[in-house]
């Protein structure tokens, strides 16, 4: 009896601890997994990076000196892998710089390194420059650069043998001698050819700069600092049709482009509507942002105030820099952030599908913690590969004098990660992402891309007077990705504008191919989609420029395809599988591009991001 008793007594308890339990279960979700942390590795200098932003003097005492720092993710030699590309800016002592190039171009040598290159690049021109711009604007398969100067612009043709040439005066490009900040190529009239927008800043004479803290357009809180934007003279954009012989044709006044002349900074070509003509966004500071929807026909209509994407979600102007377009919840149209001056909220404006926005960065998280940083480049990307486009925001005020102030406000600032959460809200971590994004920097421009071809985003990111950061993404484990590379036929060769849709399992996401974006900066043109758990893309459908459709079915996860105008899948590579043959791979999933004849089947390398735990080289066919 005993024993029995004993055994009905633990079922009793048993059974009381199951039905204790189950009305608090009933009627919940079960949770949520646990989410794989996003966390990012400094390897500036492990991977040979040595450069310093020069930008005027220590004290910022005029508007120039606070703004430069372009950078760009660029693959200048087609070989796969992507290079970089680093402007400069210099000094009131040497203004105009025009002696040596002063800025640099490094190769990457697929082992997780870059070579310094700008000497055999052949560049023969420098300025104070500020931003960068990158597209094959004659479509001969090498990516050109566009540089943005204090005093103009320079266009550099790539001549595809590893050099650069200046073409400046023979394309007409040079803008005319004004100071140009952001700059993005586009195809706005979908004739197969890349044209150019250049969006300028402020008309200045270098002879008779206004004097620091001299009026009331030269104070912040009421302490002196360097004057402007307001009480200066904006300066007009500029946007140059190419001709498709090598040359443009500046239609700014034929198109009725920025005729108030506002301060230009930021801007984007994107197909906001879905009409397959792209249009244009442009963040302007103290003055309303500009938003041209594209007509046809080669005409655009600026409607940013009816469009709803002018002012802050109160109808206020902004100081607008930074500006990137994604589509953050999945429903198949791209939305809008853009990054402002502190003491304002920046903006992430939802794309509600009626040719209009609707600000909803306080909503979704977005916004309200930017409030005490002064946002400049801003990109989207799935920086976890689970489907969801997350956000990384550049920060860094302008004037270095508020530091002797307790105004809650600082010059050097940490940047924001925001996780996108799959509801319509974000998460800002970047406390949580690793030492790097604790640190505070003075950030300006932001270029996004997969510098070592192993399926997660890497960032670089450009710090005034101080070294840039390149951060490597330590990547989600178990998540899966594809990434996309278009190249155009009838439509331009980089195919910028070609809309793409990735369905697997229940989601489709949407990307749309350009370079340009952020602030002063160009990032990976290939399109990166996470896929999450599914190992492999159920439906792929590229809309291309030209009216074309090309549509891809059942493709595996984890590898890059490149995808040709009528003709699909010219060429795959992925982990182990980098080109046709043997193909050297790191164990463990990243690639190593096969150009590099120092790697060989069954050595073991070093390491160059963490030296005491090497990598063996594996192939696979």
């Amino acid at each position: 009896m005993t024993p029995r008793l004993r055994t009905v007594r633990l079922a009793a308890v048993t059974l009381a601890a199951v039905l204790a339990a189950l009305p608090a279960a009933w009627g919940q979700k079960p949770a949520r997994p646990a989410r794989p942390p996003i966390r990012f590795q400094d390897v500036t200098r492990a991977a040979g990076i040595n450069f310093h932003l020069t930008c005027g003097g220590a004290e910022k005492r005029y508007i120039m000196e606070s703004l430069c720092g372009g950078v760009a993710f660029l693959d200048y030699d087609s070989d796969g892998g992507l290079d970089i590309f680093m402007v400069n800016g210099s000094t009131m002592a040497d203004p105009h710089r025009g002696a040596q190039p002063n800025f640099k171009l490094y190769r990457n040598t697929g082992d997780g390194r870059f070579a310094d290159v700008t000497a055999q690049a052949g560049f023969t021109r420098g300025c104070w420059a500020f931003g960068v711009a990158v597209g094959d604007y004659d479509n001969d398969g090498f990516d050109d650069l566009y540089l943005t100067c204090l005093d103009g612009g320079i266009l550099y043709h790539n001549n595809g043998n590893g050099s650069f040439t200046n073409v400046t005066a023979k394309a007409g490009v040079d803008n005319g001698g004004r100071w140009g900040a952001s700059a993005a190529f586009g195809d706005y009239d979908n004739d197969g050819f890349l044209d150019l927008y250049v969006a300028n800043y402020v008309e200045l004479d270098l002879e008779h700069l206004p004097a620091f803290g001299s009026s009331a357009f030269c104070q912040y809180r009421g302490i002196p600092v360097s004057c402007g934007p307001r009480g200066l003279k904006g300066s007009r954009d500029r946007l140059y049709h190419n001709n498709a012989d090598g040359t443009f044709s500046d239609v700014t006044e034929k198109l009725e482009i920025d005729p108030e002349s506002n301060y230009g900074l930021g801007v984007i070509w994107g197909d906001f509507d879905r009409d397959g003509k792209l249009d244009l966004y442009v963040a302007d500071d103290s003055t309303p942002s500009l938003l041209y929807h594209n007509q046809g026909g080669g005409k655009l209509l600026e409607i940013g105030v009816a469009a709803g994407a002018a002012y802050s979600a109160d109808g206020r102007e902004q100081a607008g820099m930074g500006v990137d377009f994604a589509d953050y919840d999945n429903d198949g149209l791209p939305d809008l952030a853009k990054t402002n001056f502190s003491d304002d909220s920046n903006n992430l404006y939802h794309n509600d599908g009626q040719g209009s926005f609707t600000d909803l960065g306080g909503p979704t998280g977005f916004g309200p913690i930017s409030i005490p940083f002064l946002g400049f480049g801003v990109k989207f990307a799935d920086f976890d590969n689970d489907g969801w486009q997350d956000a990384f925001v550049a920060n860094g005020h302008v004037n270095p004098q508020v530091d002797a102030h307790s105004f809650g406000v600082t010059y050097a600032e940490r940047p924001l990660l925001f996780r996108n959460l799959g509801n319509g809200k974000f998460e800002e971590i970047g406390q949580n992402a690793g030492a790097a994004l604790q640190r505070k920097k003075v950030g300006r421009g932001l270029a996004a891309g997969d510098f070592d071809n192993d399926g997660n985003v890497d960032l670089l990111v450009s710090n005034l007077d101080d070294s840039p950061e390149l951060l490597r993404n330590l990547g989600a484990p178990g998540r899966h990705w594809l990434r996309i590379k278009t190249v155009g036929t009838r439509s331009n060769r980089d195919g910028f504008g070609a809309r793409v849709e990735v369905t697997a399992g229940p989601l489709t996401q949407t990307g749309e191919v350009r370079a340009n974006s952020s602030y002063l900066a160009a990032s990976d043109p290939r399109l990166h989609f996470g896929l999450g758990a599914a190992t492999r893309a159920d439906r792929i459908v590229i809309h291309w420029p030209s009216g074309a459709t090309d549509t891809l079915l059942n493709e595996k996860a984890n590898q890059e395809l490149v995808v040709e105008e009528g003709k699909g899948v010219v060429r795959r590579s992925g982990p182990g599988r980098v080109g046709a043959g043997d193909s050297p791979a790191r164990t463990g999933g990243s690639p190593v591009p096969t150009q590099d004849p120092a790697l060989q089947c069954g050595r073991d390398y070093e390491n160059p991001y963490e030296p005491s735990n090497g990598y063996s080289v594996i192939c696979t066919h």
